[in-house]
């Protein structure tokens, strides 16, 4: 006798909403169906599923030991959420090969139903990271006698609901900052940023209000902006890795010295993200608000200084951080090759007779570096009388 054959093997969840995406929160039942279509009959000594959940983090670091020597230190973690068996057709064993107990599929199409319950704890939403990840899915396995098992696999998603209509996420969240700017022997006016959001609780496809003002005293063209940024963060082993990117952003206008630019309900659309992570012990995930402003400097690359509202968030906006010192800009040496520079000294004779010495004087000059930044002024007394002229001719002061 001629066995029939195994034509398709899938698994199918009965999904409850009207996307027809198997999405489940902790306590709901997980319902679906291993379907096998088969050729002629065939002989099955067990058709068994395997339910499971975990959270999974995994990343490598370099190590130095010694002048000679290095090695690969490795960082994985894992938390599980569900470990679920159930034997649909035949028996536990199916480690022999006899021919007792075995059970007849015939020709056609057959559909197995399963169910489970996910476990009434807080788990963490299905989520995929950069060096971790949180997944659900359910295996089926057909045993049959003499033959290696199959094996098919279905992910479904979970998602653990925020309530994001608590007092704490409905509190407004604000900030303002003053920053004056010291550059080389001169002293600029201050920068001031004061902002505020309506709520700390968001969901993606809502738009976060921003109300800010701007007043640039100082000698030198701001732009106002904002954006949402996701923090992946992954713990293993006492240690952690952390992943920032930037979901979405606007800017204002330029503001030139002495411009305000108020912003009256300002609208930032959040994108389709995936939902905060904040009950699982090895992986995290935040989202934050930053209102700052970045200086146009026609000596140096554009510079973000003042992060004013930086609300940490669950699509949920929680506590404020304010950087106490920026960062100098690169130095010219980062930026211009000895090449570039090199290059730039060789004009040609014919330029120069055409364009005099003014150009050469430029083109010389052109990629050399200047005076190196510093936020200390080496002229106080002279900084704080340019300082006080530059406040009296603020108009907004």
């Amino acid at each position: 006798m001629v066995l029939g054959k195994v034509k398709s093997f899938t698994v199918s969840y009965d999904c409850l909403n009207d996307s027809n995406v198997p999405v489940f929160s902790s306590g709901d039942c997980v319902s679906g169906r291993v379907i096998i279509e088969v050729t002629g009959e065939i002989r099955v000594k067990s058709l068994k599923i395997h339910a499971k959940g975990f959270a999974k983090v995994r990343w490598t670091e370099s190590r130095n030991a010694g002048s000679n020597t290095a090695y690969t230190q490795n960082y994985t973690e894992e938390v599980e959420y569900l470990n679920h068996k159930d034997i649909l057709i035949g028996h536990e064993r199916d480690d022999d090969n006899s021919e007792e107990g075995l059970t007849t599929i015939h020709s056609g199409r057959h559909e197995y139903a399963f169910s489970l319950e996910l476990p009434q704890i807080p788990l963490a939403t299905s989520f995929e990271g950069k060096h971790g990840s949180v997944r659900y899915w359910v295996k089926a396995e057909l045993h049959r006698p003499w033959l290696l098992p199959m094996k098919t696999k279905k992910e479904f998603t979970v998602f653990e609901h925020i309530d994001i209509n608590t007092p704490l996420l409905l509190s407004p969240q604000a900030g303002t900052k003053d920053k004056t700017l010291c550059c080389w022997f001169c002293t600029s006016g201050p920068i001031s940023l004061s902002a505020k959001i309506e709520r700390k609780g968001y969901t993606p496809g809502e738009s976060i209000q921003i109300f800010a003002e701007i007043e640039n005293c100082s000698s030198r063209m701001v732009v106002p902006k904002a954006a949402i940024y996701q923090t992946q963060t992954f713990y293993a082993k006492g240690k952690m890795k952390e992943v920032k990117q930037l979901v979405a952003n606007l800017r204002g206008e330029s503001l030139s010295s002495g411009k305000t630019e108020t912003w009256s309900g300002k609208m930032l659309k959040i994108p389709p993200v995936s939902p905060s992570i904040l009950d699982c012990n090895i992986i995290r995930v935040e989202y934050s608000l930053m209102v700052s402003t970045v200086i146009l400097d026609l000596g140096h690359p554009k510079r973000q200084l003042n992060d004013i509202v930086s609300s940490q968030c669950s699509m949920s906006w929680l506590g404020m951080g304010l950087p106490e010192r920026p960062e100098a800009p690169p130095s010219y040496a980062e930026i211009v090759t000895e090449e570039q520079r090199q290059s730039s000294l060789d004009v040609p004779a014919a330029r120069q007779e055409l364009d005099g010495p003014l150009f050469a004087y430029i083109h010389e000059f052109r990629f050399q570096p200047p005076p190196l930044y510093s936020e200390i002024d080496p002229n106080p007394e002279h900084a704080r009388r340019t300082e006080e002229r530059r406040l009296d001719a603020c108009p907004s002061r």
